[in-house]
């Protein structure tokens, strides 16, 4: 049997699905159900985390600090977790406010190949005597060996873990095992990995990563989320139950809380639609979605030829103004305007 680690983002990924405007009395009735069903960390805030809200990524509803707080008045008996990526967070202003509010565990996240931007946020955590985690988002654009080389930068910070994750929903299993088995070889520290569900395999790949010795998992109650969604707690947490492994949780408490998180949380729930197909292939983060499927509605394109251009050009998180230079290339395609070299494009903008 073995001991898997879950930590819970509803109340973080899932603000993506709803711009960010998760209210008081929605954290704290979904923070009192997941301490009641023991899940051991339930990660709270702005959808990109500490000091993200902004008119570019959204605003949100209620302050991080307030958000926090409320969160913890309700887990009296599991841990509150912070997610934070450095340059939308500060140490002095967003760390401080997060230790203040009682925040027990941190994940500090960067691009898969950007590990070296968590090093002050890392340290200046593990000094303060905090649980601290590296996370490697966009895996799935770099193969095992750099991966491996990003991880261990982080394990020298002093990360005590470090996770993937699969921001796109693009993973098949084949190559998340590779670069789970890599991992693991490579460090001497926990590896975890988080699901996005474009492709219907986020469950599946969270059982895979576990066979290939990740002890960190994540999941959101109905995969409540961006785009098509997480990986989904509950169905996790049942189907590691079956294969015999311990996640120390109340399987119908969590039922439970899934239940009340699709009364009072959710206006959709996740699925994996045409778009949110396309998003996973072309491997392009599912917090595009929602600004995809305006823009190109705006434009009179499809969006999933936005989609695919935006994986052709490797965007990542925070490169939302691509968007519309896309859908306007591919509008003045359709239209025959010719591009800035002076020719014509074919249809599908680079």
């Amino acid at each position: 049997m073995t001991q898997i680690l879950i930590s819970d983002p509803t109340l973080r990924d899932g603000n993506h699905a709803v711009a960010h405007q998760l209210d008081g009395e929605q954290i704290r009735a979904y923070a009192r159900a997941a301490n009641a069903a023991g899940v051991p960390i339930v990660e709270v805030g702005h959808g990109n985390g500490l000091g993200a809200s902004s008119l570019q990524v959204g605003e949100s509803l209620l302050s991080d600090a307030e958000m926090l707080r409320i969160a913890r008045e309700e887990l009296t008996d599991v841990k509150l977790g912070t997610f934070a990526i450095p340059g939308f967070a500060t140490m002095r202003r967003d760390l401080e406010t997060a230790i203040a509010a009682g925040s027990d565990v941190f994940r500090i996240g960067a691009h898969c190949t950007e590990a070296d931007l968590t090093e002050r946020h890392i340290e200046y955590l593990r000094d303060a005597g905090r649980e601290v985690y590296g996370v490697l988002m966009m895996s799935h654009m770099a193969p095992p060996e750099r991966l491996c080389e990003e991880a261990r930068k982080m394990e020298s910070y002093g990360a005590q873990g470090v996770v993937i994750m699969d921001s796109a929903g693009a993973f098949l299993t084949d190559g998340l095992r590779a670069r789970i088995a890599a991992l693991v070889d490579a460090t001497s520290i926990a590896i975890g990995f988080h699901g996005h569900n474009n492709l219907c395999l986020a469950v599946a790949n969270s059982v895979a990563a576990v066979h290939e010795g990740a002890t960190i998992l994540d999941g959101t109650a109905r995969g409540f989320g961006a785009g098509a969604g997480n990986t989904e707690l509950e169905v996790l947490i049942a189907v590691l139950a079956e294969l015999g492994h311990d996640t120390a949780i109340d399987l119908y408490k969590v039922l439970d809380a899934a239940d009340l998180a699709e009364r009072q949380l959710v206006r959709q729930l996740p699925r994996t639609d045409a778009v949110g197909i396309v998003s996973g292939l072309a491997g392009v983060f599912s917090g595009y979605s929602g600004p995809v499927r305006r823009i190109a509605k705006d434009f009179g394109v499809d969006p999933r030829d936005v989609f695919f251009a935006l994986g052709r050009r490797e965007v990542i998180a925070g490169q939302e103004d691509v968007i519309l230079e896309v859908a306007t290339a591919l509008r003045d395609a359709v239209e025959g305007k010719p591009d800035n070299d002076g020719g014509t494009f074919d249809g599908h903008a680079d």
